[in-house]
């Protein structure tokens, strides 16, 4: 749980313990009826700016929950694109245990952050890193045969096994 998620049950329960006390108070003593309303309405006025406020902090740290699984979410993704070079978006789905359509938002996102740049293949699926993008024509420099992503930055040659690095 989130502090500001305790923060808010902290000032729903003292709001509450403000009420129930004053409550307590006024209907034991020896009040009249009229300073018994008093002594409520008294003790009402800041018990319910308590429990709104301590609503208001407990909405606002589920809200920030919230936030927090997408930019783990995104991480997690940066982090697939970076060390693997390309990513099949069913298997990112899978790992990111999301739909498709969210991790096309979560990458729309990280694009318009600026953090995510590189080749998208949506009719493909695949998303690949800068590194692999700047890969034109898909052969190896050693053999002419068609090279494939092995890592961040690495390319593998299928067919003479070279492995193609690339730099910025």
């Amino acid at each position: 749980m989130n502090q500001s998620k305790t923060v808010g049950y902290i000032l729903i329960g003292v709001g509450a313990a403000i009420l129930l006390l004053a409550a307590a108070w006024a209907l034991t003593g020896n009040l009249s009826a009229q300073a018994k309303v008093l002594a409520l309405a008294f003790a009402f006025v800041p018990a319910a700016v308590l429990v709104g406020l301590g609503l208001y902090t407990l909405n606002k740290g589920s809200a920030e929950v919230g936030e927090e699984r997408v930019i783990k979410k995104q991480q997690k993704l940066l982090s697939m694109v970076q060390t693997q070079g390309k990513v099949d978006m069913a298997n990112a789905s899978l790992e990111l245990d999301s739909t498709r359509d969210e991790v096309r938002e979560l990458i729309r996102n990280l694009v318009g952050k600026q953090l995510f740049s590189g080749y998208v293949d949506w009719d493909g699926g695949v998303l690949y890193s800068v590194e692999a993008s700047k890969i034109k024509d898909g052969t190896c420099p050693k053999c002419g045969g068609k090279i494939e992503l092995a890592g961040k930055g690495v390319v593998k040659c299928q067919y003479c096994g070279s492995e193609v690095f690339l730099t910025a």
